[in-house]
């Protein structure tokens, strides 16, 4: 992330000063940062954390040399400093932090004060703004401010006791800069965390030192009896305690280098750009949605509402499988690692992969009840081997027709789900399994040791088990069936397209029919046209075959709630003014 991290300090005697600040430069290091040869009275300190590097390089400096770098440097002139390091954080000659992030090659520097004077003009700025004008009630917690020119300030100030101190307290902040203000409000939570943890901890150890300190000599009484006394004179010129000493930690610089660091290069890596071309689609609007109703759901959650529900039903969530398991089919973990790596061989990996498994005929059977939204139930004591078949399964639907129960111990009514698994000892009802809306995949032991010949490695795994496919409708070889159940097993059977550009071809599948369902609901559902005008709307939009008109009822009710309520809204009033008029 392309940003500036910062504490500053309120001086009493100076004002607002930058004490440390930490910078990402993805260009070589600034004269004097980490440089120069490594002698034996160099001190090196390495620690690897997230992946980065962190170095501290000390060198001695000739009386000369030191002079020409404070003279050189951007930051305030000696006699503006305190002479208790109040205002300084790293001493003379001290040539700063450097940790190297290997995955990236960009380096994050620390001084106390950033080397580029423009860099210094803007976190100088940030700085007294934020322990001047730019506060919240209260004077502790975050704010944010800043402008196109300046850049944009993410600032949290606080306070540290200080038993010398007036009021027993120094107020200080961590302040974050960049240009980019759309990033830093996004990243709000995030930095407020983290920050929020770091400023607990500075303010944990200061607490022991101020208790300590009070213990052993009470300063309210002392400054009670010398009441008369010029408040400077009173503290002894010790008005200006650095960091180090009110939290007694020798090592704070580096640790705050190590943190700040951290802190940049995950904030940078938590928010990724996606180049989104077009509209959202319907599978992503239905997202977005159901994440939005299990945000509701947490935060409304009542745990005497969880006692209430029986714990016998699974939990059904659409697009996505969710089950509550007993404790004697609970997934617990496997003390040989051999066969759990085999136990999770034993599972489907795509739709060509379980095309050629099952066979072309079976396969097309199932996949033809999927399409058509009838109850699909699998028979297995594999839970792995069901899940996977569920997953690659429904990548055939749109994720707002997609209801899973992924395992049970009992039938489930298919207005529960349309996906359901079951294990071998549960019986299913005589009218299930002559109904044509429904279609049963039993998975029994082999009987010889290959059935069908493998293209995949982790085929041989399933050759163990035998996959009965059973319906009481069964699809006939000559049936036209539906025209994207056609098109999936062209692509299936074309060895030259890749399963990624399959899966590809299944979204654009999808996204296709979906747009024909749209037009459809708003011919039959918003204008309420006739019967008549409806067959010639099916027949222009090439779905007036009898599959293909229920496969378009039943994606029907996948359609997000964003798009019906949009549609209605946008038809509607229209004609409600029309009509007043």
């Amino acid at each position: 992330m392309n940003a500036i991290v910062a504490l500053c300090h309120f001086c009493e005697l100076h004002g607002p000063r930058t004490l440390f600040c930490t910078e990402v430069l993805h260009s070589p290091l600034p004269q004097g940062a980490g440089s120069g040869d490594i002698s034996g009275q160099n001190e090196q300190a390495e620690e690897e954390e997230g992946g980065i590097q962190m170095s501290s390089r000390i060198r001695s400096h000739s009386p000369a040399e030191g002079a020409s770098a404070d003279s050189s440097s951007p930051g305030p002139k000696k006699s503006d400093m305190c002479e208790a390091s109040g205002c300084r954080s790293l001493a003379g000659g001290h040539p700063g932090y450097v940790s190297h992030d290997k995955e990236t090659s960009i380096k994050y520097v620390s001084h106390q004060h950033p080397n580029h004077p423009q860099l210094f003009s803007i976190v100088r700025q940030a700085c007294v703004r934020s322990l001047s004008c730019e506060v919240c009630p209260g004077r502790e917690g975050p704010i944010f401010f800043g402008d196109e020119q300046h850049g944009f300030v993410f600032s949290h100030t606080f306070f540290i006791k200080d038993s010398l101190a007036r009021g027993f307290q120094r107020w200080y902040s961590i302040i974050t800069i960049m240009m980019d203000r759309i990033y830093l409000i996004n990243s709000w939570p995030f930095l407020l965390g983290k920050i929020r943890g770091i400023i607990d901890e500075l303010q944990g150890k200061a607490l022991k030192v101020f208790e300590a300190e009070q213990y052993g000599c009470p300063q309210r009484a002392q400054r009670m009896n010398t009441a008369f006394t010029p408040f400077l004179h009173q503290r002894n010129g010790n008005a200006a305690r650095s960091l180090t000493s009110l939290t007694n930690d020798e090592n704070l610089w580096a640790c705050l280098h190590t943190s700040f660091a951290w802190l940049l290069k995950a904030c940078g890596s938590r928010l990724t750009e996606k180049l989104l071309e077009g509209a959202p689609t319907e599978d992503t609007l239905v997202q977005m949605e159901k994440l939005a109703d299990l945000k509701e759901e947490s935060e409304g959650w009542d745990g005497s509402e969880e006692e209430e529900k029986p714990s016998s039903q699974p939990d059904v969530v659409e697009g996505q499988e969710l089950s509550k398991c007993s404790p004697e089919t609970s997934l617990m973990p496997d003390c040989n690692s051999w066969n759990v790596a085999h136990r999770r061989l034993s599972v489907f990996r795509s739709l060509r992969h379980m095309r050629q498994v099952l066979g072309a005929s079976a396969f097309r059977m199932l996949a033809w009840h999927v399409l058509m939204g009838n109850q699909v139930i699998w028979k297995a004591r594999d839970r792995d081997l069901v899940q996977s078949a569920f997953d690659v399964l429904q990548t055939m639907l749109p994720i707002g027709c997609v209801r899973i129960i992924p395992y049970s111990d009992q039938y489930e009514e298919a207005y529960r789900c349309n996906f359901l698994g079951l294990s071998p000892h549960v019986q299913i009802p005589p009218h299930i399994l002559s109904s044509e809306f429904a279609v049963l995949v039993e998975v029994r032991a082999a009987t010889r040791s290959s059935l069908y010949p493998t293209l995949f490695e982790d085929e041989q795994s399933l050759n163990k088990y035998e996959f009965v496919v059973t319906s009481g409708s069964p699809v006939a070889a000559d049936r036209v069936g539906p025209t994207i159940l056609n098109k999936i097993e062209a692509a299936l059977t074309n060895q030259n397209l890749s399963v990624d550009v399959v899966d590809q071809c299944l979204v654009c599948l999808k996204e296709e029919w979906m747009n024909k369902v749209k037009v459809l609901f708003k011919f039959t559902k918003v204008d309420s046209r006739p019967k008549e005008d409806t067959q010639k709307l099916l027949s222009i939009l090439g779905a007036a075959e009898e599959d293909n008109v229920k496969l378009l009822k039943f994606w029907m009710t996948g359609l997000s709630k964003t798009y019906k309520s949009h549609l209605m809204s946008t038809v509607r009033s229209p004609t409600s003014s029309e009509s007043r008029n």
